[in-house]
């Protein structure tokens, strides 16, 4: 065996869905898999379904090769206690995640931030690629943000740097799980445009039936559209305003929608603090779920 026959498991822990990559030592994807999160079964359950799929990924790593493995999680671990903290899938808060994958796996593991993982990926072979500083934006369930500065994620001394989700923009809004009103992720999550468009309507629709209701006319669904391009264009500008970054990419399920890259574009112009909005706000390259990559990327 070559030293650098070396493999990287990389799993993107999501709200809705988890998702695993088997790379090999060229970065070749060899295997690509994804499976529903059982968020509403416990903690318990997601423990037991990532530790499923890891060994189902190693079990392809041929004999005698390295491997190692890593995860992004809508949340960061806290370094001197080794609990969860700020994850949106709030049965993790309080829990030893890494520690007891650890112990089920008999190894160790990379634990970070699912939207670190996305940037990273974005910057190293992705629409990042040649920009200095990169604001990398998850928009799906929940709503995070990452920091690359010259080719380095940024994790910061309390590992949130670039949480913008958790920006109060409306001390009148909605309740967020952080415990504050009106969070950004509260605006421009799925998730809560769902719970927004139930308060406002009575009905519960998925973000993918508002939109299309959206597209279609339907009076309701377009007044919940419109107020999300609006909250995105304020969130989004306010951040540019804030950070003067050279390159923002999107990334998550949300990403996938094209008046994100026009009308939503425009409301950034209209809430942006100069005239002249020279930074491009850019699709993914590597795919909806890049964070995956950058998962593999930061394993041990």
């Amino acid at each position: 065996m070559q030293p650098t026959e070396l493999y990287r498991i990389g799993i993107d822990l999501g709200g809705t869905k988890t998702e695993g990559v088997l790379l090999d030592a060229r970065d070749t994807v060899l295997t690509r898999e994804r499976r529903a999160t059982p968020l509403a079964e416990g903690y318990q359950a997601i423990v037991e379904s990532v530790v499923r799929l890891v060994r189902d990924l190693a079990s392809l790593v041929p004999a005698g090769a390295g491997c190692t493995v890593g995860i992004g999680i809508p949340g960061s671990v806290d370094e001197v206690s080794g609990l969860v903290r700020n994850a949106n899938s709030v049965c993790l808060i309080g829990r030893p995640f890494q520690a007891d994958l650890e112990r089920l796996l008999e190894r160790k593991i990379a634990v970070r931030n699912d939207a670190d993982c996305f940037t990273l990926a974005e910057c190293r072979k992705g629409a990042g690629v040649g920009y200095g500083l990169v604001f990398g934006v998850i928009m799906g369930t929940g709503c995070g943000g990452g920091i690359c500065l010259d080719g380095v994620v940024r994790e910061g001394p309390h590992r949130i740097s670039g949480e913008w989700g958790h920006i109060s923009i409306d001390p009148a809004g909605a309740m967020c799980y952080c415990g504050n009103r009106g969070c950004i992720e509260t605006k421009i999550s799925g998730s809560g445009v769902e719970a927004a468009y139930l308060t406002r309507n009575g009905v519960s629709l998925t973000m993918e039936e508002i939109v299309a209701g959206a597209r279609g006319g339907e009076p309701r669904a377009l007044v919940a559209f419109n107020t999300f391009l609006d909250d995105f264009g304020r969130s989004m500008g306010g951040l540019i305003s804030m950070l003067d970054p050279d390159a923002v990419v999107l990334g998550g399920g949300l990403s996938n929608i094209d008046e994100l890259y026009d009308a939503g574009l425009e409301r950034v112009r209209h809430y942006v603090f100069h005239n002249d909005l020279r930074t491009p706000i850019l699709r993914h390259r590597l795919g909806d779920s890049a964070g995956v990559f950058g998962a593999a990327w930061i394993g041990i």
